[in-house]
């Protein structure tokens, strides 16, 4: 069934090609910008792959104005200001973001008031608080997971409160995003792993959240497909470019999807999972995906028996709720086989959330701005027996 109305927006350009990330300054002509300011981590930049980029920028007539290195592994209101201020100081007239999601996400939110000035909490936050566009922003990500290269939002950590702010806006999209699988290469197999399911997450999420549209669902699927293929390769073999490709594609596919039709449960889940125990969102999504797919079990078990065939799974001749459950199967024996490859946590014990306040992760899901969207509505007594299944 249709909905009754939708809407669609793609503005971002996506390349993807071997190398193109030290080779693409061409790309940027028409931006009315030959200034840009790096953001990036320590990390990239002592692997060497920082350098190509800015090289690769500099001998294509582009002027590199300075580096912000300092991301933490949650962007931060703390380092979001920081970009800014810095940026602003060095006369860039672009931002360009070279990393995971955390470096994307505090440069995407950077450019608030790197194009506009103002108080990025009281003048930004919420949705749809941008009435103009923003100033260039490329992004070049290093990780195939979070897909913010080609999202509206951006998530910062509140260090003092505890808690991860959203921020969502149509111009918050960059302008451009190169995928290039050699700036993958040398992510280890953990983060390969837990970038790769929190890419899943969000196509399994946009596919049957109540906003999905023909559009995202097919984005979605494609997705899916994609990452049951080559999710378990990439993490056993980084050299796997082939692989590596797939699952930028996927994330870029997934994170386009989610977007537009945006998360659920899960991420109401993982979000206060990260705020209150640090627990990275990757690896918080992995934990509650099998368990929030459960908590919607009755109100989307028609789709999950469609995703299951795509996950690989053999549905013919089953009803609907076994080809459902065979859905949620492959996700848990997917998450196994990463456990096996790259030692991904597949349970709260392992990454440290103590028992006694699992009711706090369950309050905080109910209060999560993702939770909007879920099919199922999220009431925390509810929630909390898949938060303790999880453990």
């Amino acid at each position: 069934m249709l909905p009754e109305f939708y809407q669609f927006q793609h503005p971002t350009k996506m390349i993807y090609g071997e190398g193109l990330a030290s080779d693409f300054s061409h790309e940027l002509e028409g931006l009315n910008a030959k200034k840009y300011f790096v953001v990036s981590d320590h990390v990239i930049n002592n692997l060497g792959l920082l350098k190509e980029v800015k090289e690769g920028m500099e001998q294509g007539g582009i002027t590199v104005t300075g580096q912000f290195l300092d991301v933490p592994q949650d962007a931060s209101i703390e380092s979001v200001e920081a970009i800014s201020k810095q940026a602003t100081e060095t006369g860039a007239e672009g931002l360009i973001a070279i990393g995971g999601g955390s470096v994307i996400d505090a440069t995407k939110a950077a450019n608030f008031t790197f194009s506009h000035g103002g108080d990025f909490i009281e003048d930004y936050s919420g949705a749809g608080t941008l009435t103009e566009h923003l100033k260039p922003f490329v992004v070049i990500p290093t990780t195939a997971g979070t897909g913010s290269e080609c999202t509206i939002a951006a998530v910062v950590y509140d260090i003092e409160n505890k808690t991860k702010l959203a921020f969502s806006d149509s111009y918050l999209l960059p302008v451009l995003a190169i995928l290039d699988p050699l700036m993958t290469k040398s992510l280890p197999p953990g983060l390969t792993a837990s970038t790769g399911m929190d890419a899943l997450t969000h196509a399994v999420e946009s596919y049957v959240g109540i906003d999905t549209s023909p559009h995202s669902e097919a984005l979605a699927v494609g997705a899916i497909e994609l990452i049951f293929k080559n999710l378990v390769r990439s993490t056993e073999n980084g050299d796997d470019l082939e692989a590596r490709g797939a699952m930028l594609i996927a994330s870029n596919m997934a994170g386009t999807s989610f977007s537009h039709s945006m998360c659920g449960c899960v991420h109401g889940m993982a979000h206060p999972t990260g705020a209150l125990f640090r627990v990275p969102h990757g690896v918080a999504n992995t934990i509650f995906l099998p368990h929030g797919m459960e908590y919607n079990f009755e109100e989307c078990k028609e789709k999950y028996a469609k995703l299951a065939y795509f996950m690989g799974e053999d549905v013919s001749g089953l009803s609907v709720d076994d080809a459902a459950r065979k859905a949620i199967d492959a996700v848990r024996n997917l998450t196994k086989n990463l456990n096996k490859a790259g030692g991904l946590p597949i349970r709260l014990r392992d990454v440290g959330v103590p028992e006694e306040r699992l009711a706090e992760i369950a309050e905080g899901a109910v209060e999560d701005g993702t939770c909007i969207y879920n099919i199922r509505e999220v009431v925390a007594e509810e929630i909390l027996v898949h938060v303790k299944n999880a453990y």
